[in-house]
Parts: structure tokens; sequence; C-alpha cells
């Protein structure tokens, strides 16, 4: 990169560019990894709280939910708010969010109080994710995003990776913090980030500096509800699945068709706005809109095999959280040396290359779990893992710098925030419906209580199967996301020559 020293932010006044990218890139790594370290402890929390998996998983359905919901008026704020300011305020929100989440009561009515906490913290990370990509988009040219996006890669990546292994360690330890003694408890989870939340947010008024140009735009309050609402009511729909079932008219079928409804009045409005809330315009480029599709699929094929897995784990292999997030920690690893490679790649070989190899490699990695068993020997299902995550990091990155740079720069707040939007709101759409099919076919094929008392043995084993058949099908669903991404990366573009060579 080129030198660090020389750079003016709106102000006129120079600034380091990488200590503001080390601050955003560690702030950021410990947001979002509030995303999925709560995947090795559901267990522990459906017996904390008293409550069953999908209410559980509500932990991280609701986070992500409340992560997209916010991403699209991130688009708003960076333009209208300081960056400096902006961080800040997105620092302390989420610092209270989980301290919130962390000092909350273990009981059944206390749940509320949980997911407050986590969804406080999502509005947080929702506004930190896009606004890291910004802010990279404006303070690095052309030439210098791919490796610049790519360690930003790196943090969107890597964090949901480790966040099961972290807690998984978390779970099985006791731990001393500041010379106190604190037991395995699940609120430890939340210790780490809290500690280096807060120090980003005493360090950001000093390191952090004003590098997106503002201006006085007004806030559409109605496209702000229409894409809140009409996003929660969508999800609501699919999270009611595991208790209600598809053909819940009140709790499942209404909210979906509420949503969808308030979704399309949003887009419309959109188009007509002369100054759109998300300029949504974005997607009538073909560079842009394909390869943010691409990159929605892989997500979603990531999910829905990560969400899964660690409750696979422990409830059929009998695993400590421990154990369960060390058989994931391949796939953390993997990320973290193969997105900074996929970065240096993209201008090697080109995005096309990339993600039809890297899509290939997911859905080869992702198919032996459609065929798992509760037998299936834990180090296969590690090596596995860590092939479907080095796919996922060799696409993930290069798809959306090839994205970014299908628009001019100014548009880059607008373009960032509909990625993300998509992205997340997808990713939280997929944990709700696999762990709704999870949870349904598990209670669908569950033996009749009374076979408990008859003759437990025949009882337990019938209950082995069920959930083996709902972990079975969500697995399956990954495959096929993985296979979507691919015939879609078929129809992605490479950065046109004339453009690379003005980045050289």
């Amino acid at each position: 990169m080129e030198n660090t020293q020389n750079h003016l932010d709106i102000h006129g006044k120079p600034y380091n560019r990488i200590t503001v990218m080390l601050l955003i890139l560690f702030a950021t790594f410990a947001g979002i990894l509030m995303q999925t370290s709560l995947g090795t402890a559901l267990p522990t929390l459906m017996k904390e709280f008293d409550i069953n998996l999908s209410t559980a998983q509500q932990a991280t359905t609701w986070f992500l939910l409340a992560n997209g919901v916010m991403i699209p008026l991130t688009a708003y704020l960076a333009t209208r708010i300081s960056t400096r300011i902006l961080h800040v305020g997105a620092y302390g929100l989420l610092a209270i969010g989980i301290g919130l989440t962390a000092l909350t009561p273990a009981n059944h009515s206390s749940w509320i109080i949980f997911l407050v906490g986590r969804v406080l913290a999502a509005i947080a990370v929702g506004v930190m994710m896009p606004l890291m990509q910004i802010v990279i988009l404006n303070m690095f040219n052309l030439k210098e995003r791919a490796t610049a996006l790519g360690l930003g890669g790196l943090v969107i990546g890597m964090g949901p990776a480790i966040g099961p292994t972290l807690s998984g360690w978390i779970l099985d330890q006791n731990h001393v913090v500041l010379g106190v003694t604190i037991s395995n408890s699940w609120r430890t989870i939340f210790v780490l980030p809290l500690i280096v939340v807060l120090i980003a947010f005493v360090l950001s008024p000093f390191v952090m500096k004003d590098v997106i140009p503002n201006k006085s735009v007004k806030l559409d309050v109605l496209s702000l509800f229409l894409s809140v609402i009409g996003f929660g009511l969508f999800l609501l729909g699919f999270t009611n699945v595991a208790t209600a079932g598809w053909t819940d008219f009140m709790n499942v079928i209404l909210p979906i068709v509420a949503g969808i409804v308030l979704l399309a009045i949003f887009v419309i409005r959109q188009l007509k706005l002369k100054v759109p809330f998300l300029d949504i315009r974005v997607f009538k480029v073909k560079d842009f809109t394909i390869p943010t599709l691409t990159v929605i699929m892989v997500a979603m094929a990531m999910y829905g095999v990560e969400m899964m897995l660690p409750t696979y784990l422990q409830n059929v292999h009998g695993l400590t959280p421990l154990n369960s997030g060390l058989t994931l920690l391949g796939g953390a690893l993997m990320m973290g040396i193969v997105s900074p490679i996929a970065g240096i790649l993209y201008n090697k070989v080109g995005v096309k290359r990339l993600a039809l190899v890297g899509l290939s490699i997911v859905a080869i990695g992702t198919l032996p779990f459609t065929f798992l068993s509760a037998t299936t020997p834990t180090h296969i299902i590690t090596v596995l893992y860590a092939v479907r995550m080095m796919g996922v990091a060799l696409t993930m990155m290069p798809l959306t710098t090839r994205a970014m740079a299908a628009l001019p720069t100014e548009l880059s707040t607008h373009a960032t925030a509909a990625n993300n939007t998509m992205r997340q709101v997808s990713t939280s759409i997929v944990v709700a419906l696999l762990t709704s099919v999870t949870q349904n076919i598990m209670n669908t094929h569950a033996p009749a209580e009374a076979l408990k008392a008859a003759d437990p043995i025949k009882y337990g084993a019938q209950t082995l199967t069920a959930s083996m058949d709902g972990f079975r099908v969500a697995f399956t669903m990954g495959l096929a996301f993985a296979v979507i991404g691919f015939i879609m990366a078929l129809f992605v573009t490479n950065q046109p020559q004339d453009k690379k060579e003005k980045t050289k």
C-alpha cells in the first residue's frame, strides 16, 4: 500500500490510515464475533433458560435480523453524521448491548431481556460492518481496495467462524479476569468482546477521522418504518414455523405475506424518491447485482451448516461445548489463512475463476454433510468443515470487491448498504428457516411420549433418528445454496482490463 501518512480527511487534516484501519478491524471483529458466538452455547442456554432449540436460536436470528434492518440506515447515517461520532456512538451502544446480555438473570421469564441486549448489540454491529467497508472505499484507491477489503473480509468471515470455538473453550474452562476467577458460565462469552469494544470506545475520539464526505440529507421516516417492519414480519413468520408449522395462517403465512407486501412498497417508494433512503437503483448495474446475489448464496451456504453443526455435535455426538468448538476451529483458521490470499488472487486470476473454484469447493465440502450419521467420526467433520470454509474464503470478499468496483465511489455508501443488507437479511432468514425446519422435522418424527416409559431404549433410538432427519435436511439445504451460487457465478464477469490498468 502507499504511504499511510500523507492522506487528508474531509477537513483537510492529515491522518494515518493504518491506525484507523486497525481500530475499525479490531472493534468490528469483536462485534461480528457476537453473531455466532452463541452457536456452541445453545444447549447451555436451552438448559439455563428452560427453552427449546427454536427459542434459543432466536438469540442468533434476531441478532441477524436487527443487524440486517439497520444496514440500510447506515447509508443515511454515514452521509449525515461525522464518521468519528458515528463510530463512537456505535461502539458505545455495542458495549451497552453486550453488557445487558451478559447480566441477564438465567430464568425463562428473563429471556426477553437477553434478546433485547442481543438486539441492541446487533443494531450497533449493523452500523459498524457496512461502515467499515465504506471507510475502506473512501481511504484506499482501486488498486489497494482488493487487499484492504480482503482484510475486512477476514474480519467479516473469521468473526462468525471463530465464534463457536471461542465460546466452546470459554464454556469448558474457569477463567481469571483482572484477578477474579470466573466459572465456566455462558456469561463469560461476552467478557473479551466487551473489553475490546470498551477500548475502541475510549480510543475512537482520538484515532478515528472523518473520511466520509457529509451532507445534509432528510431521513425518510416512512422508508425506515417499511424496511424495519417489513423485514421483521418476514423473519417472524419463518421463526414461527418450528412451533406452529407451515400451515398456520396467523403465525406463519400472514407475517411472511405482510412482510413481502411492505418490502414491495418500500422498493417502489425508493424508486420514486429523488433522494432515496436506500438507493436500490444500484441493482440496475448487472456487474453489481450478480456478484451480490452470488455472495448471498455463499453466505446462506456457510450459515446453513455453521449454525446447525454445534448443536448436532453436542446433542447427537455428546461433545462438550469446547470439543464441538474445536471441531470448527480448522474452518476458522482456514478463513484466516485464505482470506488475505483471495484478496491478492483477485488481481491476478480474476473474480470469476475464484468464485467458480470457491463455490465448487463449498459444494463438494457440503455434500458429505447430507449423509452424516450419529457415528460419523468428528475428525472427518473437522476436515470437511475446513474445506468448506476455504471455499467460502476464496469467494466472499472477491465477489464483494467486484460488486463495489462496478459502481463509482460516490455511490459506495448505498452500494455497501445494499450489498450488506441483502447478505445479512438473507442469513437471518436462512438461520430462522433451517432452525424452524429442523425443529419441525424433529417434532413430526419424534416418538410418542408413552414409548418413553414402555421402552426407553427404543424411545431414545427413535428420538435420535428424528434429530438426524432434521439435521440432514438442514445440511441438504446448505448444499442447495452452494449449487445455486455456482450457477450464478457462471454469469459473473471479471473487472474490465481498462479499469485494472487505471489502478496501476
